[in-house]
């Protein structure tokens, strides 16, 4: 395994983006027995294409240990609309809250060309795990 797998454990590819993520529970900004629990994740956008690409939008999907849904729609991340050259990359740190011990996450980002060609850049599944689901698992 890569250090860069290691690192973001999640990662998927669509047409030369890879959309890389690592999540870490946020114990500080959590209170499990209020049913709060954080989770930040790290995400790594890849640009192995030919072309720059610009970051337009997002749309997350959100499940919950229950399996209740949360759609987070909104133009760019954090606040920006990143153009990554060829070669390039953009990080950023988000958080997400669930009112559950576990969860998931998954979704696409809407990404541009330069020639203006549009796609959907797959964002990985990955698992939202805290010690606390992993207590009551056991």
């Amino acid at each position: 395994m890569s250090l860069m797998e290691q690192l973001f454990p999640f990662h998927a590819t669509t047409d030369g983006i890879t959309v890389r993520v690592q999540p870490h529970y946020a114990p500080e900004h959590s209170q499990p027995a209020a049913g709060a629990f954080m989770w930040r994740y790290h995400v790594r956008i890849e640009n192995h294409g030919s072309q720059p690409v610009r970051l337009i939008d997002r749309h997350w999907i959100i499940r919950d240990a229950h399996g209740r849904r949360e759609d987070v729609e909104g133009p760019g991340v954090v606040g920006e609309q990143p153009l990554i050259p060829p070669g390039g990359a953009h990080d950023y740190v988000s958080a997400c809250p669930l009112g559950t011990p576990s969860g998931t996450m998954e979704g696409s980002y809407g990404m541009e060309w330069a020639d203006g060609t549009r796609f959907r850049a797959k964002i990985p599944l990955f698992a939202l795990v805290s010690p606390e689901s992993r207590r009551t698992a056991n």
